[in-house]
Order: C-alpha cells, then structure tokens, then sequence
C-alpha cells in the first residue's frame, strides 16, 4: 500500500542529478564483485529460506522520509538512527519499494556500516524494484503495455545493489501493487511481472546473482489468485510458478469503509457467547472493540486462506508470506470518526499485536506496514490515513502498539532527529482513550 500521486515527477528532478552522479561507480563496482570489500563486514547472513517464516526473524515495511516530499532524502546518519531503534525492538528484516531515489541504496549502506561497526547489528532487506505500465501517471495509462526503459533501469538498479550486498539484499520484489486493477495509475499484466521475475531468475542460474536470493512480487490479495475470477490467468499460473514465494497484501482497515457490513457484530454467535458466559449486561466498549478487531485479524486469515488455496493449486510446494498489512491512527475522512471510525492507536495496537501473534505462531513472515509515519504520503492533508500507519509518529514518538517496549527501556538511549523515544499522549490510556471511538452499531 504505498499510494502516490505520482512518483515519477517526483524522481525526475532529484533522481537524474544523485544517480546521474553516482550510478556509473556504483553499477561498476556491483559487476566486478558479488561480495562486501572487507572480509570483516560479513557477520551475520543468513538465505531467504532461513529468514522467511522465521519468528526469530521479525519484519516491517521502512521509509525513512521525514519531510513533506521525497527530495528531502533522509541522511546516512538518520536511517542508521532508525536501524538502530528497529534493531533494538527487535525486527531483523525490513522491506523496501523502489531504487528510483537514492534511499534504498543509501539504505542498505547504513546497514553495511552498522554491520561493520557492531558485530551483534543484523538487518536484512527486501528489495523493491517499482513496475509501471506504459503511459503510467497521465491521463491515458495503457495498461496493456509496460515502460520498458523505465522498469529495465529499475531492475538493474535492483540487480546491482544485490550483488554488491548479498549478506543484506535476501529478496527482490519485482513491482509493489503493480498487478492489481485498482492501482489504475500503473497497473500491468501478469505476464510483465513474469518476464522480470523470470530475468532474475535466469541471472541467479548464471550465477550473476546469489543462489540464495529468493525473487517475488508483492501485491493484493487478489491479484495473488485469492480475488474474483478476473485475475485468474495462465500467465499468474506461470507467475506462482516462477517466483521463489508468494508476497501477498491484506488490508482490512481499508475494508471498514468499502465493506460496509465489516464492524457488523454476528447477532446470533454474540448471543450464544452471552449465554455460555453468563453476561447479563452490554459488554464495555473496550470488549466490543476487541471483538472487532478479531474480526479484522480473522478477516486477514481468510484472505490469506483464499491466496494459499490458489497458489498451492498450482504449485505445492509454494509459501506464502505477508508483505503488507496494517492499520492507520489517524484519518479525517473514509476511516474517521464520520466514516467507519476505524482510526486510532487503540484499534491499531489492537491489529498489530493479533497479527503478529498469528503470523508468529503459524510461521509467516509478516512485513507489518509500518514502521514511522510518512508526512509526503498525502501532503497536502496532514491528517489523511495514508501519513498515519507507522508505529512511531514522524518525531519518534511510539504509539500505543509500541508503549510496553518504551516503558521497559528497549529504547533507552536512542533518538530520532534529537527527539528521545517516548510514548505517545504521555504514556497516559486516559488521555489515549479520549480518541477512541467503537465501530457503529
């Protein structure tokens, strides 16, 4: 879910002059070396096959912009800043979308360096390499096409940060959303992801690429097989087939709005629990909105039951992972309090803690979506769900979600651009709740 206007006006500017400048060493250094340059700087490495569906081995999607547009590239010292507060609660992979902008390679570098000063420091990355259509951001998408100029440069930008850092790069997600029909923006075909999911591979039988470098495509649940008939094609089939796992996304915080009967309590099963339990009175909100939020946990297992029932009827043998899933705070509109009310950091600690638990315990990688708030997201509208899925707000604040780990000091020495990280509405549940808001009845 990483909703844009249009990322492309925003890479010209900037793009073109820091890759302009740096791409030719970079690109020439990653084709004259698939390893780091000092033997010291590999420490821990572990394969894909050993991170993915590893408990041991937490995930979380990462930007690191703090400004309100992505030509305010975050410093070298500011992603170590926020590997460090990652590292510290424990997440060990974290998944990026495109390398477009210098962020993810920069990214991986702060990796590298934390790696090489701190031999107890490991981070491992999903790579996102971003896909569009033809004609992608105008008025007249033609989605039957793709830009090739565009999506080759991007693949080898991917390719090269690979082969220059394989004890970090374990994952190269070819395209972000880029096959589900609802990015009308920039959507392509199947059979465009495939031909570079296929690319890649061909590289890693060549050699060109480590054998442990697992290759997908992260995208909705129903472009996975898991939706209607529509996407069902042979060249998906071919798809499931090609990559190494399944990246599938599931979003029902966004489904409080579009699916209107979401918050709807089952009368006759409430009724039955009344019963077993002996409650004679209305349940308390906070009970009630725990509820909800099972739903909301419960529907994401059904999504991923649909793509799992798909992708092992083609291919057994297939896992499948979460790459995207989460939960907005704070929204003045679809998911606010006069929409589906499903915004808050109650109801998003509520989510995180039940996903994390399910995929913890059923050994599935889960890039929760995510970790810090991004203000460029929706700009212009300070207050849109899109800036408001982190788990720690802009300034390092952690939200609710996060409040036992800020109150047994796993953060206890780090910051964020200065600021110490603390608990948001000053650690206080009454201040907290005064924004709470229960689904309607």
């Amino acid at each position: 879910m990483w909703k844009v206007s249009n990322p492309s006006a925003e890479f010209n500017g900037i793009a073109s002059f820091l890759w302009g400048a740096t791409s030719s060493l970079f690109l020439s250094a990653a084709l004259t070396s698939c390893g780091p340059t000092h033997e010291h700087q590999i420490m821990h490495d572990k394969p894909a096959s050993e991170l993915l569906g590893n408990p041991d081995y937490p995930a979380i999607c990462y930007g690191g912009y703090r400004g309100q547009s992505r030509s305010e590239q975050p410093t070298l010292d500011q992603l170590k800043e926020d590997m460090r507060i990652l590292h510290a609660m424990g997440i060990r992979q974290v998944r990026t979308y495109n390398v477009q902008l210098p962020h993810a390679a920069n990214l991986v570098k702060a990796i590298s360096e934390l790696k090489q000063s701190d031999s107890q420091f490991e981070m491992y990355v999903m790579l996102g390499a971003w896909i569009d259509c033809a004609g992608a951001w105008t008025d007249s998408p033609n989605h039957a096409e793709q830009d090739l100029e565009a999506n080759q440069t991007e693949i080898d930008r991917a390719v090269a940060l690979a082969q220059m850092h394989p004890d970090i790069v374990k994952v190269i997600a070819v395209g972000n959303e880029a096959m589900v029909h609802w990015a009308a923006s920039y959507f392509v075909a199947p059979k465009v992801i495939l031909q570079w999911v296929n690319h890649l591979q061909s590289l890693k039988a060549d050699g060109k690429l480590p054998e442990t470098l697992w290759v997908t495509s992260s995208d909705n649940f129903a472009s996975w097989g898991g939706g209607g008939a529509e996407y069902h094609n042979e060249d998906l089939e071919e798809l499931v087939r090609a990559v190494d796992y399944v990246s599938m996304h599931t979003y029902p915080f966004h489904d409080t709005h579009y699916n209107p009967v979401f918050w709807a309590e089952n009368k006759e099963q409430s009724q039955a629990d009344t019963l077993e339990v002996e409650i004679q009175e209305e349940p308390a909100v906070d009970e009630r909105i725990e509820r909800a939020m099972a739903r909301a946990v419960a529907y994401s297992q059904d999504q991923y039951a649909r793509v799992v029932a798909y992708v092992q009827g083609i291919d057994e043998s297939k896992s499948v992972h979460i790459g995207e899933t989460g939960w907005a705070s704070v929204s003045d509109g679809f998911y606010g309090p006069e929409g589906s009310r499903a915004a808050d950091e109650y109801k998003q600690a509520l989510f995180y803690r039940g996903m994390r638990e399910w995929t913890q315990s059923a050994g599935i990688s889960c890039f929760y979506f995510e970790a810090f708030d991004e203000p460029w997201k929706s700009a212009a509208n300070p207050t849109d769900s899109e800036n408001h899925f982190g788990l720690f707000k802009a300034d390092g604040e952690a939200k609710y979600a996060l409040w036992p780990l800020v109150s047994e000091g796993t953060f206890e020495g780090l910051t964020r651009d200065g600021h110490a990280i603390t608990s948001s509405y000053a650690g206080q549940r009454e201040m907290l709740d005064r924004h709470v808001l229960h689904p309607a009845d």
